[in-house]
């Protein structure tokens, strides 16, 4: 993966489907105004793109790179790729077919049938939905569209970073990631090139790209918290894997506690309504897990918005 291929899927979407990917906004402020010790901080409003996470960018994608057979497209999510694949292959006028596990939120699964997605809730995790999916797609024959692993879906994240720099006047100091599976950090970082600090972020629940750190290759964790649903892989994804170890700084943790009490921030202090997984690069800062210098820029990656709004009460 590298700039030339993002900026290929960047133009790919411009001139293929120039209404579905969003220029969502850059907010810019004094490190003060979200209590932090730092120049500025930057919030890339991804949460606001079109099927309500930065998703929608690989997604569309890997559906553009390839042709589309007559079974249409399938694919397995803890609820965000499923609803950015169906949104796109709505859009192109393809059917889809999608599997979650049941830790899937009701919300998620009832956008996917407004979508008119096929909606299959399978297995405890997703892990589990993602075997059923892939046997299902063997019996039909329907474009594959994975979650975070897969190089059209790494290269579309990708333009998400490339739309801050344009944004920015320049690349921040530091880029604030949450994590699952690695699609979004994978493409950042390559987009990067360590021409900014990109920090990894995952909760305590579902710590993949940390473990597989700490053990010098990918490897099966547990998954489970407030996050599941969106940073619930259960192994980092080969691709982010091998981006991460040569352009990604740290992989930090974080509590389930702090992921909740930013995303209330957030939406108390901010007016944003966002999904735990959106709230984990805030709550590094807040935390002090990250701590940034006086003089830095740092971006946080704000990306995704699937929620019951009735869970910010």
């Amino acid at each position: 993966m590298n700039p030339s291929l993002i900026a290929e899927a960047a133009a790919l979407a411009e001139q293929r489907a120039p209404d579905f990917i969003r220029r969502t906004p850059l907010w810019k402020m004094p490190g003060a105004s979200v209590g932090i010790d730092c120049a500025e901080v930057w919030l890339k409003l991804e949460h606001l793109q079109t099927s309500g996470s930065f998703k929608a960018r690989g997604m569309l994608n890997r559906l553009l790179a390839n042709p589309i057979p007559s079974a249409g497209v399938i694919v397995a999510s803890g609820g965000n790729a499923g609803i950015a694949t169906a949104a796109a292959a709505k859009a192109l006028g393809v059917k889809c077919e999608v599997f979650v596990p049941t830790l899937s939120s009701p919300s998620k699964q009832a956008k996917l049938r407004q979508l008119g997605a096929q909606l299959v809730v399978t297995g405890a995790v997703y892990a589990e939905a993602l075997e059923a999916c892939l046997a299902r797609q063997k019996e039909t024959g329907a474009l594959l569209t994975h979650a975070y692993d897969q190089p059209e879906v790494v290269a579309g994240a990708g333009t998400l970073a490339k739309e801050v720099e344009e944004q920015g006047g320049g690349a921040p100091d530091s880029v604030l990631v949450s994590v699952g599976g690695g699609g979004l950090i994978a493409g950042v970082a390559s987009w990067f090139e360590q021409r900014a600090r990109v920090v990894a972020l995952e909760p305590e629940l579902a710590p993949t790209l940390h473990c597989a750190r700490e053990k010098g290759e990918p490897v099966d964790v547990p998954v489970s918290g407030i996050a599941a649903d969106s940073l619930g892989a259960k192994r980092i994804g080969s691709i982010a894997w091998e981006i991460a170890s040569r352009h990604v700084a740290e992989a930090l943790l974080l509590p389930d506690a702090a992921i909740r009490e930013a995303q209330l921030w957030l939406w108390k202090q901010m007016k944003l309504a966002v999904e735990p997984a959106a709230a984990l690069p805030l709550a590094a800062l807040h935390t002090g897990a990250y701590k940034p210098a006086r003089d830095e820029t740092v971006c946080l990656i704000v990306c995704g918005a699937n929620l019951d709004p009735a869970t910010l009460a």
